[in-house]
């Protein structure tokens, strides 16, 4: 990989974070990494540890987007440094890798595909309800106005 980087990272060190665009992807080579999302906020979870061998960035690498997770070594770290330059070099020598992203990638989108049908359903419930209480409310109305006009009628008539 005549293109592509190594570099070193001190256990602590915040090496990628959520919301900005990087363009850049990291292998880990030695040691491990967690992914948190929220870093640093009351909200921060940590989503899990990486090590040797994974590879992280892929989405500011791939798609020009902010990164969707902070990257902070969690002990020190060995990494190699992908850009747009060196990607084509990554894809053929490290099959195994983007056959994992492609698999991650995947579950992502089943995964978002589930959420989406929940959140219809969710939609289509809430409608349903909204429904039954406008009806509960127009016959409240009818009732009231078939009352009212049954009272006059009764009045009318006591009159005559």
């Amino acid at each position: 990989m005549s293109d592509a980087k190594i570099i070193k990272f001190k256990e602590g060190s915040v090496i990628l974070k959520e919301g900005e665009t990087s363009g850049v992807m990291y292998k880990i080579l030695k040691g491990h990494a967690e992914i948190y999302l929220g870093y640093g906020t009351e909200k921060e979870t940590i989503v899990g540890i990486i090590g040797k061998q994974k590879c992280f960035g892929e989405f500011g690498l791939l798609l020009k987007k902010p990164s969707i997770y902070t990257v902070v070594a969690y002990s020190d770290l060995l990494v190699m440094k992908f850009t747009e330059v060196n990607i084509g070099e990554f894809i053929k020598d490290n099959q195994k890798n983007v056959l994992d992203m492609m698999t991650n990638m995947a579950n992502t989108i089943m995964i978002m595909r589930l959420q989406m049908d929940l959140m219809q359903h969710e939609l289509e419930e809430k409608e349903s309800s909204n429904k039954a209480q406008k009806d509960m409310e127009k016959n409240r109305h009818n009732a009231k106005y078939i009352m009212r006009q049954y009272a006059l009628q009764q009045a009318f008539q006591t009159k005559i």
